[in-house]
């Protein structure tokens, strides 16, 4: 009877520690505007994504579909985005461009923390030649400027999205390595890492239930922050041609294109461009956001 009041009691305990949590996160990200903003536009960004299909006007424009004789039309409340050289509808184009940018950016971020985070951690916890290894290939990629070395795998590959996608992602993975290893070279020195040692825990059970949970707070927040920039990095390729392929509506892609009927057709360019920088804008706001939120500094200064 007593064994099972104390288990209710430490659930309850539990869950109010959690509830805590919750409010203090609210009211951390409530103290900054930005962070705020920056939530807003993501929240927005996924809502658009979800609802693409059904708000959008003109379907047969994402599957490039031609109506030259609706081409070049400016904004109207026909076409609220204007048209473009073969008179595809600009909105709907930059609509479904939102489930296209998600996709791009969540593949290349979970590639990379997929390769970057057990080599991170493995470099750190064992140390050695083991360490030196991994760490000085890393360094070689990450001597290396990413968009340089993201064309260069594009150019060996053939060019379309899903090359881009994997040049991005190997581009990407360093990131990870650098600061997962850190992070494992402070922790592995912790007293909770030595107790479990002392008891004869495996280096397996120490890596996975004691070091990888409290790596997560800066890859949550290094990954938010990168989602953007993968996003905009993909943009990039498909700018310069060796990224997403016509007629796949990539804001990349269509602003490539746009920038050729500069400066008399300016919505061909705008639109796309305003959608590149609202979603990078809002992942890195965010980011910012949750780094506070996160780091135990900011929360003891809160306290």
């Amino acid at each position: 009877m007593k064994e099972g009041l104390s288990f209710l009691t430490r659930m309850k305990e539990e869950r109010e520690s959690q509830i805590r949590d919750i409010r203090l996160t609210i009211y951390t990200l409530s103290r900054s505007p930005l962070s705020v903003i920056g939530f807003l536009l993501i929240l927005l960004f996924f809502v658009i994504t979800l609802i693409g299909p059904w708000i959008i006007t003109y379907p047969q424009d994402i599957k490039g579909a031609v109506h030259m004789d609706q081409k070049l039309k400016p904004p109207s409340r026909a076409h609220p985005f204007g048209t473009d050289e073969v008179g595809r509808d600009i909105y709907s184009r930059v609509v479904i461009g939102t489930q296209l940018s998600l996709q791009i950016g969540l593949i290349i971020i979970v590639v990379a923390m997929g390769i970057g985070v057990p080599l991170g951690i493995l470099a750190g916890y064992l140390g050695g030649w083991v360490n030196n290894l991994i760490m000085r290939v890393t360094d070689i990629f990450l001597s290396v400027p990413g968009l340089l070395l993201a064309l260069a795998i594009v150019g060996a590959l053939g060019p379309g999205i899903k090359n881009a996608m994997i040049a991005l992602s190997i581009v990407w993975w360093p990131g990870y390595v650098r600061l997962v290893q850190g992070k494992t070279l402070s922790l592995r020195e912790e007293s909770f890492v030595e107790a479990a040692k002392s008891i004869g825990a495996s280096r397996f059970r120490i890596i996975f239930s004691h070091i990888l949970p409290n790596c997560t707070s800066p890859i949550i927040v290094k990954a938010s922050m990168d989602m953007g920039m993968a996003i905009l990095f993909a943009a990039n390729l498909g700018f310069i041609g060796v990224g997403a392929q016509p007629p796949m509506p990539e804001w990349g892609a269509m602003i490539s294109v746009g920038r050729n009927y500069l400066p008399d057709h300016w919505w061909m360019a705008t639109f796309p461009g305003v959608a590149i920088l609202i979603t990078v804008l809002g992942f890195n706001l965010l980011g910012d956001g949750l780094r506070d939120v996160l780091d135990p500094q900011s929360r003891g200064q809160i306290r």
